[in-house]
């Protein structure tokens, strides 16, 4: 029998090649979205590389009534929490709409699984929760600490799903701590594509190159690493949204075990600089990208780079896409990108369920 997941924040960045991969493994996906940083656009493309017509439930996962509804509604046998906020200097900057939209969304979500009794979560964490790792490479043991707002919602986030697991029979869930997500689908049809100015490097490289942007801002090159910029583990999106299926499939498989939350690294365990990203964007876009060093950005370490030793073991999963294939591959979405403004965007044509008088349809 065909088992249903809820993907909250479906649409976006990462949500948006998780919905891809679960359907490819034979999962009925349901998008939950507000739409706040993503574009409805992007349930067509899923669709057209699918082929498989997806609904869509625009809400704010902040509406416990609505989540409710929706988990009720569609019999749903377990939910992938993608959706919140994700920029570290923004969450310096305003804090309490981190607290407000990660830490509120997660309580919601929890509160609305309960009522309907849905026992499975897999939770988008992120690696930001080590904060200054004493040692690399980073394994699930090492300690946690934060350096920004943002860190902390997820590393309260993680404390939230455990005291739930504790006291919940039948509850289970993995925190899948991310690296560095990166690339995009082959085709072109989905990636990173922020509104505004870019937070994250790729996207702000991409932009740079196509001629968006006038130089890419090198936030510190005193770090101390081998070129002086910061080195992260840059992981293909396409292998982190396989992750995903693999702890769906970990969860509501047989292979459960005793813990009834798992926190799980996903990452290459290989890391490279921000000026290393910037030489191989260029080599695969075939435009030397100008960049300029400017001060460290707060809340930022020098290093982080996973042990993904745990993933492999439990999960059978590990990440099998190289740096340079990243860059083609978000170069290739860029370039579509530029192409589709230049015709314009096209609205979400499925169906989109709403389940509570304030929601607004597409």
């Amino acid at each position: 029998m065909t088992k249903t997941i809820l993907a909250t924040g479906g649409a976006g960045y990462i949500g948006s090649h998780v919905t891809v991969e679960l359907i490819r493994a034979g999962y009925r996906v349901i998008v939950l979205d507000n739409f706040e940083n993503s574009d409805p656009a992007v349930i067509d493309r899923i669709q057209t590389l699918t082929g498989t017509e997806i609904d869509v439930v625009q809400t704010d996962v902040a509406s416990t009534s609505a989540v409710t509804r929706a988990l009720r509604h569609f019999d749903v046998d377990a939910v992938i929490h993608l959706a919140g906020k994700k920029a570290v200097g923004e969450s310096v900057a305003n804090p309490l709409l981190y607290h407000r939209d990660n830490l509120g969304g997660m309580t919601s979500l929890l509160w609305a699984m309960e009522a309907a009794g849905v026992e499975r979560l897999v939770f988008s964490s992120s690696a930001t929760v080590y904060g200054m790792p004493e040692k690399l490479p980073i394994d699930e043991t090492a300690a946690t600490g934060v350096t920004s707002p943002y860190g902390r919602t997820k590393l309260i986030c993680e404390e939230i799903i455990e005291d739930v697991a504790a006291a919940r029979a039948g509850f289970s869930a993995i925190s899948l701590r991310y690296f560095n997500p990166v690339g995009a689908d082959p085709s072109g049809l989905i990636g990173e594509s922020p509104s505004g100015i870019p937070n994250n490097l790729f996207p702000y490289v991409a932009q740079t190159a196509a001629g968006l942007r006038p130089r890419v801002q090198v936030f510190g090159a005193d770090y101390d690493t081998r070129d002086g910029s910061g080195l992260r583990d840059y992981i293909h999106v396409a292998d982190l949204a396989r992750g995903h299926v693999a702890a769906v499939e970990h969860l509501l498989g047989t292979r459960t075990g005793d813990r009834r939350h798992l926190r799980i690294n996903l990452g290459t365990g290989e890391g490279h600089t921000v000026l290393e990203v910037i030489s191989a964007f260029s080599n695969a876009s075939g435009v030397d990208v100008p960049y300029e060093i400017v001060a460290r950005r707060p809340g930022d370490v020098a290093a982080s780079v996973a042990d993904p030793a745990l993933a492999q073991e439990l999960l059978g999963w590990r990440a099998t896409q190289t740096l340079d294939r990243m860059c083609r591959d978000h170069w290739r979405f860029q370039q579509a990108e530029v192409e589709r403004s230049r015709f314009g965007g096209h609205r979400h044509n499925g169906s989109v369920v709403s389940l509570d008088r304030k929601e607004a349809r597409l």
